[in-house]
């Protein structure tokens, strides 16, 4: 890897495609009840996705890696305003794009480190301003 970032960048996608990977039930739980925006996490995982090509060219993701991230940016690009809105916890049982995005996260990983099984990411805390 030649830059400090690359090194981040790569586990933070790993991680971000760990939670689009899990089954439902497992993501829901992740959530815990928290109130994410449907619109944050696509456009965390698009970002994400646009970062492959450069990654790619600096030997951070293999092609095939890259082509998978680019296919799963693809999917999220296709989901349409109306159903950015709101908690994703609702979109994940009625929008049938995270079921194509989970199995194209899933064949990136297995792709990428051989299963796509892996622990999820800790939860980040919402901030409230009290400690």
């Amino acid at each position: 890897m030649n830059h400090l970032g690359d090194a981040h960048l790569r586990t933070w996608t790993l991680r971000f495609m760990t939670l689009l990977a899990a089954d439902r039930q497992d993501q829901l739980a992740w959530l815990g009840g928290g109130e994410v925006e449907t619109g944050a996490v696509v456009e965390e995982a698009e970002l994400l996705c646009r970062a492959s090509a450069e990654l790619e060219e600096r030997g951070t993701f293999a092609p095939p890696d890259a082509r998978d991230l680019r296919a799963i940016g693809r999917r999220l690009g296709e989901i349409d305003a109306a159903c950015r809105a709101g908690h994703w916890a609702n979109a994940l049982a009625t929008d049938p794009a995270w079921d194509d995005i989970r199995l194209l996260a899933r064949r990136f990983l297995l792709t990428t480190l051989g299963d796509w099984r892996r622990p999820l990411p800790r939860p980040a805390r919402s901030y409230t301003g009290n400690h």
